[in-house]
């Protein structure tokens, strides 16, 4: 009387991780991280210099005021300089990361499709040739046993 035996917690929580996409959101996020990275010094470097050229270097000093008096933190202000810099960081991450990653590898992806349809192409062609090949045969196969019969 040998019943299964179910798997246990750790066996479950081993074989969760031993999933591929585990291990892939794992490396997406620290990619993502480093990315993040990248993208910030993007924006201090560049993007709040150009906006700097226009007004303030700091997109958190834009805001307006809805009370009469606003000083220091005193009245009612809506920060929409911080909305709108989060907004540019946003399209910013968006884009880098659709030209520098997307689009590449949509391109490279599509040339290795290309690239098996038309080797697939070829073997259709080859065994399509072959196959003409063996129905070529078999007729012979056949006239050769109609003639052999019709002598005797």
């Amino acid at each position: 009387m040998s019943e299964k035996k179910e798997p246990g917690l750790w066996d479950g929580f081993k074989a969760f991780l031993m999933r591929g996409n585990v291990v892939d959101l794992a490396v997406a996020v620290v990619i993502g991280a480093a990315f993040t990275n990248i993208v910030n010094a993007v924006v201090k470097g560049i993007i709040n210099p150009l906006v700097g050229a226009i007004g303030t270097k700091n997109l958190d000093h834009y805001s307006s005021c809805l009370s009469s008096t606003c000083q220091g933190e005193q009245g009612i202000q809506i920060l929409w300089g911080t909305v709108l810099g989060a907004a540019l960081s946003f399209v910013i991450t968006a884009a880098v990361v659709y030209f520098l990653m997307v689009l590449p590898m949509a391109k490279y992806l599509a040339r290795v499709e290309a690239r098996r349809k038309a080797k697939e192409g070829t073997q259709e062609v080859i065994e399509v040739t072959e196959l003409e090949v063996l129905k070529e045969i078999r007729d012979a196969l056949i006239a050769q046993r109609g003639s052999g019969h019709s002598q005797q």
